[in-house]
């Protein structure tokens, strides 16, 4: 949560530089070689190999980092006040899957705080429209893709952790994300002006490595926590963090919405304990 808040709080800034997203994003997955090398020491430089450790990590990373992509592309074609709701909601179907496929189950006080935290979460997500725009239908579809695929994600992040050492996990996960670097070139906006300054690529870094390290921690808390409590509780706690941040670094307060979301995240994370 406090990594991924960070994050949240400064990884606008690049951008409004000039610097894109998309490259952001190629950044990123080059910063995802720290934890998976540090994770690739920790077990001896021995990783897993049988199937499941294979296919699940692989997977979990494909579905990460092609998200992210897509997140891209729905934000270009929507409104960023409807897509960032939806998006956050992806817990909704981490827990589905928990619940039916891994038999999780929690107290009941532990369910009112996910209740809770499943409303905090697109109101933490919420941003007034800034106008009037008339948009497609496009953004929808792709929002609801990338709610699929970070919901299905989590899921195998527990899953995976259930078979094989998160380490492994970690190396496995960060490969598709480098596999997709062309695909972020290739959505790149070249014609775009784009400010080079010496300084942002090496910010874009320190800030990137934030989100690379709150991937190495998140697969740990997947492997001793349940899916069904870790998911929302890490998609309340992060955005919590990033407002509180921005308030004080940028001196914006947030919408009446996000302020309700705010209280509610902190009442879900004092139900969700076990």
């Amino acid at each position: 949560m406090l990594f991924w808040g960070v994050w949240g709080a400064l990884s606008e800034l690049p951008e409004k530089a000039g610097f894109p997203a998309t490259l952001g994003y190629c950044i990123w997955a080059l910063t995802m070689l720290v934890p998976a090398l540090i994770s690739f020491k920790m077990i001896n430089w021995k990783l897993e190999t049988h199937k499941k450790a294979i296919v699940h990590g692989l997977l979990i990373g494909f579905l990460g980092s092609a998200g992210q992509l897509i997140l891209f592309q729905a934000l270009k074609q929507g409104p960023a006040f409807l897509v960032f709701p939806i998006v956050s909601l992806s817990p909704l179907v981490t827990i589905f899957l928990s619940t039916i496929l891994l038999k999780e189950k929690v107290k009941g006080k532990s369910w009112v705080g996910i209740i809770i935290a499943m409303v905090a979460i697109p109101l933490l997500s919420y941003q007034p429209p800034e106008n009037s725009a008339k948009y497609g239908s496009l953004w929808i579809l792709l929002a609801l893709v990338v709610f699929f695929f970070w919901g299905v994600q989590a899921y195998y992040m527990k899953v995976a952790n259930n078979h094989t050492k998160a380490e492994s996990i970690i190396v496995y996960m960060t490969m598709p994300c480098l596999a997709l670097i062309p695909v972020a070139l290739l959505l790149t906006d070249w014609k775009k002006e784009m400010h080079w300054d010496s300084k942002w690529p090496f910010i874009t870094i320190m800030i990137q490595m934030l989100n690379s390290l709150g991937a190495l921690f998140i697969v740990y808390a997947f492997r001793y926590g349940k899916a069904m409590v870790v998911s929302p509780l890490i998609n309340t706690g992060a955005p919590v963090i990033t407002i509180a941040l921005s308030l004080l670094i940028y001196g914006v307060f947030p919408h009446i919405a996000t302020v309700i979301g705010i209280i509610l995240a902190i009442l879900a994370v004092f139900f969700i304990n076990e």
